[in-house]
């Protein structure tokens, strides 16, 4: 706290005592047919810092893209993409410098390999308080391809942000950040006086004062500003940018709309923009540009979720609001100077308290999911039911529920994306609303606009918004906890006494957060009663008089994001069921007010039942629970017979904890393993994950155990062994994986335990890409039998496809020994692809699988291995051929070539040899497209 109080004196002194503001000046050619900008800058640098500097540091972001080991190229690995990875050196862009100097004289300057995007000049003499130096620095900018930040260059078109040196900022030590696409440029306030050349056929857009003449089919731009932040130029041969002549300030874009016409927006534009000074004041320029690559990089979540067949939204509506976004966004950016990479908290609270407020005000009847909550066999939805702003409650939720959420101090470049995005911003803006209906309106909106008076053009923090907030009413809970943890609130009432005239509840706090929280009194759905409750830290009765309701609820606005919802309500009249039995079709956003079934169709296939119909009877909404239930009773098909699986879960998310996630829970799965021969499973099991080391990390660790019986029906002529029918085995494992996009690391070790044997093994994947955009693919198997007293191969290591006696594979055809289903295989224990006249183990197995990518998803395949069986020699099995990995795990094709057989490849039966993996589980496909973004 002290250091926090420090800061916040230096940011005060220096707003105060020291005014000078950094020049820059630029003369930049442009060259469009090189894709190079050609600059010789000068910087008037001014020392604000309160402190003698012997160093500058400039921010060189078009440097970023100079290789693959910038920060920059690491983040997009993060982000898993690989297309800056593995771009041309000539779509990358860099920055050559030709010299430096100070005070006209050359300097010394340097950059680190860690940070290529910044640079540092020694000075040869100290620059004292409230002196100023002089650098020049001559240097071209390489423009990178857009496709990479969707800043740079397009066919026609020049997008160019953060592309010229700017000073760092001193504030009790340099704050440089390297660019990792945040668009979070730390740097101060300047004037700009910039001359910039172009070709006759290209028109520049900028916000910049702007004066053009033309001269031998050159164009001369002037361009100046006082008191901005970072320059943004578009450049352009074919210029889609319109300019609306609104007040007080003008909108340049090029997010304008085709369906509604000019009018009709400007009068949208005047009212936004009217909106947001009645809150902040008077934007401090006279022009503003709107480029669509801002809306597109943080659009309107919502918007680009549901098809744009549906119409979902009125045109003016959705143009309203997707300009509002940004250009509110961008009012803000221009208006204060946070450090956005490590205090973004209220920036982004503002932002979205803005869009509650405006659509609150102009759009109340919207629904979150537009005119689609109107159709027929949706309106009945919960989801169909909630207003616009009510998905910014269950978007928080829905991250909290699962631990995803961070604290909204969380350094930005920490912040999963998906935290980044959407989670903290929403947490934020929820929150300054919540703390407004707590303290009063006017406290909260007369905040706003005194911090907006003290603090535009001036270097801020979010601790001195605090101080504008005149309340006697303690508000440390949200200054502390809300803002600097990631702790959840949940409130219960846990009993509701009568008493003569009045009400005995008792209130029961169930976290560790204590937040103050409103009480009401409900009938028909109308509010009779509301109170403040305060400093429930744990259990506190309360009494109020019985008047006029016939149900008590906690939060029944839904104002504070609470993580549960379903626990803040009882009846005063005594029922059977405090919440009512609802059934519901299809998955739901849960309902709080009522227990909800939700019965689903569902269809799956398998060779033996074929088209499997069901209906799944579940508890399970779109936001999480502790305890979930799914019984799916079925129809098979093809057997003409009822099948079907039940699954009961509990789990259990510790926070603060090196366990990520403790689950246990019992399943159970009748279906068909042959022709008309059932199998019936009931496994129970537990499972440990632990805590990632932070969100944006890949890393996953998972201890389990499970013990599974199993019942084969025997078939009619009994050729079938009778261990091979009825057996238990008791499981214990632990996996390790690192699913990076260039780097694939996983790692898992098994013990299986059954009355007949007992084994080991353990599996081990490296998945590569290398430098030439090729992939290496090692897989390492080893198992061993520990006890071996079985009659039969069922229950061995197998070379090329397992016969899955725990049921956990999808095969299609799990009994087929010809035909096409019987060339699925699922990449486990030998790998192999080939069927060889050694194909199983009852001692043990080693196998080391082996492809190298040749073009895209072709690549070849080399594997080898020793099958070594009870008093027989190790044999040596060998294969090799073509694999065509579509997408890796889930969609494969194996051509074999040549193996222990010889040419395969020549046999006349050759078709039947080829092999696919194949897998259409919901979940592995979600999971491989949400990687990146939490």
């Amino acid at each position: 706290m002290k250091k926090q109080l420090f800061l916040i004196l230096c940011l005060v002194c220096l707003n105060t005592l020291y005014s000078q503001t950094n020049t820059i000046k630029i003369n930049a050619i442009f060259n469009p047919y090189d894709k190079e900008l050609r600059i010789q800058q000068s910087i008037t640098y001014y020392n604000n810092s309160g402190e003698i500097l012997n160093e500058i540091y400039l921010h060189n972001w078009p440097n970023a893209y100079k290789d693959k080991n910038t920060p920059l190229a690491k983040r997009f690995i993060e982000n898993y993409s690989k297309s800056f990875h593995f771009a041309n050196e000539k779509h990358r862009g860099h920055t050559n410098i030709k010299s430096i100097s100070v005070d006209y004289e050359l300097s010394n300057w340097e950059t680190s390999e860690n940070q290529p995007d910044i640079i540092k000049i020694s000075l040869k003499e100290p620059l004292h308080l409230n002196g100023s130096v002089k650098i020049n620095a001559t240097y071209t900018v390489k423009i990178p391809k857009d496709k990479f930040t969707n800043y740079g260059v397009d066919i026609y078109t020049y997008n160019l942000r953060y592309w010229y040196l700017a000073p760092a900022i001193y504030n009790n030590g340099w704050k440089t950040y390297s660019n990792l696409d945040m668009d979070d440029l730390y740097i101060d306030y300047s004037n700009y006086e910039i001359d910039l050349l172009t070709p006759f056929d290209f028109v520049v857009n900028t916000d910049l004062e702007t004066t053009l003449s033309v001269k031998k089919n050159i164009n001369v731009y002037k361009l100046t500003g006082k008191h901005k932040l970072d320059v943004e130029l578009n450049i352009s041969s074919q210029n889609d940018f319109i300019q609306f002549n609104t007040s007080p300030v003008s909108i340049i874009t090029n997010l304008n709309s085709e369906k509604l016409n000019n009018t009709v927006q400007t009068d949208i534009l005047n009212r936004e923009l009217a909106f947001i000074e009645s809150y902040l004041g008077k934007f401090p320029h006279q022009k503003l540009l709107v480029n669509k690559i801002e809306y597109d990089k943080n659009p309107v979540y919502g918007f680009n979720q549901l098809p744009s067949f549906l119409a979902p939204y009125a045109d003016n509506f959705e143009w309203d609001i997707k300009l509002f976004k940004v250009i509110s966004k961008k009012y803000i950016d221009q208006l204060f100077l946070f450090n956005m990479r490590e205090d973004a908290w209220l920036a982004d609270g503002l932002q979205t308290y803005l869009m509650l407020k405006y659509v609150e005000k102009y759009y109340p009847e919207i629904k979150a999911i537009g005119t689609v909550s109107k159709i027929w066999g949706i309106r009945n939805f919960n989801l169909a039911k909630i207003s616009f702003n009510q998905k910014y409650p269950f978007v928080y939720q829905f991250a909290a529920r699962k631990n995803l959420d961070q604290a909204l101090t969380t350094q930005a470049d920490s912040l999963s994306n998906f935290n980044r995005k959407i989670v903290n911003k929403y947490k934020a803006g929820l929150g300054l609303q919540y703390l407004e209906n707590f303290v009063g309106d006017s406290i909260i909106t007369n905040a706003i606009k005194n911090y907006s008076k003290k603090y535009t053009g001036k270097m801020t923090t979010s601790l001195l918004f605090f101080n504008e907030i005149n309340t006697e009413k303690n508000i440390d809970w949200f200054k502390n906890d809300y803002i600097k943890t990631n702790k959840k609130v949940d409130y219960t009432i846990q009993k509701v006494k009568e008493k003569n005239d009045s009400l005995e509840i008792t209130i029961f706090n169930k976290r560790n957060f204590t937040t103050p929280i409103q009480l009401y009194g409900i009938k028909d759905d109308e509010i009779k009663y509301k109170k403040w409750l305060i400093d429930i830290d744990s259990i506190k009765k309360i009494t109020i008089p019985k008047d006029g309701f016939n149900r008590i609820s906690l939060n029944y606005e839904s104002l504070l994001p609470e993580y549960n919802l379903r626990n803040n309500w009882k009846n005063i009249d005594k029922k059977i069921f405090n919440r009512p039995l609802q059934l519901k079709f299809l998955k739901d956003i849960e309902n709080p007010y009522y227990n909800q079934f939700f019965y689903t169709p569902v269809a799956r296939y398998n060779y033996y039942d074929g088209l499997v119909l069901g209906l799944a009877i579940s508890n399970k909404t779109l936001l999480r629970k502790s305890f979930n239930y799914k019984v799916t009773p079925s129809y098979s098909t093809k057997s003409n017979s009822f099948s079907g699986s039940f699954a009961f879960q509990y789990e259990y998310l510790p926070e603060n904890k090196k366990i990520e996630k403790f689950s246990a829970g019992i399943t159970g799965v009748s279906y068909h393993y042959a022709e008309n021969l059932t199998y019936n499973t009931l496994t129970n099991y537990a499972l440990l994950e632990f805590k990632r080391k932070n969100l944006r990390d890949v890393e996953s660790k998972v201890l389990g155990a499970s013990y599974t019986v199993i019942d084969r029906e025997k078939t009619p002529t009994l050729d079938q062994h009778p261990e091979t029918n009825k057996y238990n085995v008791f499981n214990f494992g632990f996996g390790y994986s690192k699913p990076g996009i260039i780097n694939d690391v996983r790692f898992s070790t098994n013990m299986q335990v059954a009355n007949k044997f007992s084994k080991v093994s353990l599996t081990g994947q490296y998945r590569v890409l290398t430098d030439a955009n090729r992939q290496f693919d090692f897989r390492f198997f080893a198992g061993a039998f520990l006890t071996n007293k079985t009659e039969t191969n069922f229950f061995d290591f197998a070379l090329d496809r397992p016969t899955d006696y725990l049921f956990q594979y999808d095969y299609l055809g799990r009994s087929e020994t010809t035909g096409i289903l019987s060339q699925q295989i699922i990449i486990n224990e030998g790998g192999f692809k080939s069927k060889l006249p050694v194909a199983y183990a009852n001692q043990w197995l080693s196998t080391i699988n082996t492809s190298v990518g040749l073009w895209r998803w072709l690549e070849v395949y080399n594997d080898i291995g020793f099958v070594k069986n009870k008093g027989k020699s190790a044999y040596f099995a060998y294969e090799n051929g073509i694999r065509l990995n579509f997408v890796p795990d889930i969609l494969e094709v194996y051509f074999p070539f040549y193996s222990n057989l010889g040419w395969e490849i020549t046999d006349p039966s050759y078709s039947s040899k080829i092999r696919f993996v194949l897998v259409i589980k919901p979940k592995k496909i979600y999971n491989f497209i949400r990687r990146g973004f939490y």
